[in-house]
């Protein structure tokens, strides 16, 4: 029987061994969604850097690059970070930069595991599957808000929880797992009302960015499943 784990933010990853596990990175606010996103619609490669220093650097070289800090756009960058922005027009094919407030973060601490995965609403079935199937345990790492617990990516890591181990593979001895678990319970039968609760969409929403909450919690957009290799995420399957 495999066990799920789930750090409840990026501050608390390092009380988890991640060793022989799949780590899920999940920031649905908007960092995995927009990555799976760009799987949909035909991108190669995402370059997933923690500093501006280093998005600067691939710019001066040539590559496209998003950057956004506290939800805006940085000047250098060609674009921020919205999904609508990475229509197939704009992305298939091509090799992309990406750094995020939380979300790039997230994905190279994730990199101290064998192997990590990308996760939103859009790809869950996908992940569900992918990993219902599999041999190893799940640690699902939420990138959360500079370190903080955030609902969105908890509510999301509860409803993977309780959908794995309904499904008999998988089991969970995880204290924030079950919390997790409960908040997806309490949020889930009115998701447009509890997300009113969430700080991140008031934040988006200040900048007039909150176009994207309805689509980041839209099931099963894509089957996409990005891993991270190399260095840069590739599309799984």
């Amino acid at each position: 029987m495999n066990t799920i784990e789930v750090a409840l933010s990026q501050s608390e990853f390092g009380c988890f061994d991640p060793k022989s596990k799949i780590v899920v990175v999940v920031d649905i606010l908007r960092a995995t969604s927009v990555i799976c996103t760009m799987f949909k619609n035909g991108v190669s490669e995402i370059i997933p850097v923690r500093s501006i220093d280093e998005a600067k650097t691939y710019k001066q070289k040539g590559f496209m690059v998003v950057a956004e800090r506290n939800g805006q756009k940085l000047d250098f960058a060609d674009f921020g970070n919205s999904p609508f922005y990475f229509t197939p027009d704009k992305v298939s094919g091509k090799t992309v930069v990406y750094s995020t407030t939380n979300g790039t973060n997230a994905i190279m601490e994730g990199s101290k595991a064998d192997t990590v995965i990308i996760a939103s609403f859009l790809n869950f079935s996908s992940i569900f599957e992918f990993l219902k199937g599999g041999q190893s345990d799940v640690l699902i790492l939420c990138a959360g808000w500079k370190g903080k617990f955030c609902l969105e990516d908890t509510i999301f890591a509860g409803a993977l929880a309780y959908s794995l181990i309904n499904s008999g593979n998988f089991t969970t001895i995880c204290d924030s797992t079950n919390a997790a678990i409960d908040l997806w319970k309490v949020a889930s039968p009115d998701m447009h009302t509890y997300l009113e609760k969430v700080a991140q969409r008031h934040r988006l929403k200040k900048l007039g960015l909150d176009d994207v909450i309805d689509y980041c919690f839209t099931m099963d957009q894509t089957t996409a499943i990005p891993v991270l290799k190399g260095g840069s995420l590739i599309r799984l399957c």
